[in-house]
């Protein structure tokens, strides 16, 4: 008898989003549980390894025995970007399907990675190792202001509607035009990829006090975790990108001498607060995200 063929059916991407500290984490890992499922990480720090406490990698307890996928994979010094997640995570969501499991958890608050997996990126081109380095030693040499004025130049179109407080992305930026040739404004089409899955979006609707307020308590706990001994062991690397993050900073002027600790853990609040916002900000403009009342599960 020959064996029964085998069905297949569309996978089910199921994206728990929001700002940090909203409980995306808990979430995701209270749904893979009742689904089934597993869950991959769209977070641009968590995958990198040597700082779970300043990055709040869900610890194995808190995984409560669910498969995680594009946690602490990558070294400080690696190059990591939301077109290498969109590819890692396209053949994760492949492979799963193979496998037959027909939804999957994508968890984050990396709107760039949740966007290149649902919507897809522009075919912008990879970047060589030697515009990568020339562009870095310009902007360490020169500045931000530097960088600035030369994408000004370069692609005004772009420079118009770009954020000028985002070194990283400004660099990336100047990096494209190099390597290409080309404006990055005429480079981005905005077009939005067929992908071979449905996709939900869901995240946590808590109101800003509430928010802020699990955000001050965040930091309280990552100090008593070990957030200055994590930060000191990695002051060696401090010049990585990986380590441009909220808490890395203010630790490192902390040991500089630039703050007392008091004020180093205050700014860290801030500056949590304010991402957060800049976060709330990009999730309002999407109206395919279901906004959940705290401590309720959609319905899948």
């Amino acid at each position: 008898m020959s064996a029964s063929p085998i069905s297949h059916q569309p996978v089910e991407v199921i994206v728990i989003t929001g700002p940090t500290a909203s409980g995306k984490s808990a979430l995701a890992v209270d749904m893979a549980e009742r689904l089934g499922c597993e869950i991959i990480s769209a977070d641009s720090r968590q995958v990198y390894r040597h700082m779970p406490v300043c990055t709040a990698v869900p610890t194995e307890a808190e995984r409560r025995g669910i498969r995680h996928h594009l946690l602490e994979f990558l070294e400080p010094t690696d190059y990591y970007s939301a077109a290498r997640f969109e590819e890692d995570a396209m053949r994760l969501i492949a492979e799963m399907g193979r496998r037959g499991l027909w939804r999957v958890i994508v968890c984050g608050g990396s709107m760039m990675y949740v966007d290149a997996l649902t919507r897809g990126l522009d075919e912008l081109p990879t970047i060589s190792d030697r515009v990568r380095a020339e562009t870095l030693e310009f902007f360490n040499r020169e500045g931000i202001d530097a960088v600035r004025e030369e994408l000004k130049r370069l692609d005004p179109d772009y420079y118009a509607q770009a954020d000028l407080s985002n070194h990283r992305r400004l660099v990336h930026a100047l990096e494209i035009i190099r390597e290409s040739g080309e404006p990055v404004s005429r480079l981005r089409t905005g077009r939005r990829k067929e992908r071979p899955f449905e996709v939900r979006k869901f995240a946590i609707d808590w109101s800003r006090e509430e928010l802020f307020g699990r955000i001050n308590r965040r930091v309280e706990r990552m100090v008593a975790d070990g957030l200055e001994t994590e930060a000191r062991a990695l002051l060696p690397l401090r010049g990585e990108n990986a380590l441009n993050t909220v808490g890395m900073k203010e630790m490192f002027a902390m040991f500089d001498g630039e703050m007392d600790r008091a004020t180093a853990i205050a700014r860290i609040g801030k500056n949590t607060r304010v991402y957060a916002k800049k976060q709330l900000t990009w999730l309002k403009r999407d109206p395919e995200i279901e906004w959940l009342a705290p401590g309720v599960l959609p319905e899948i």
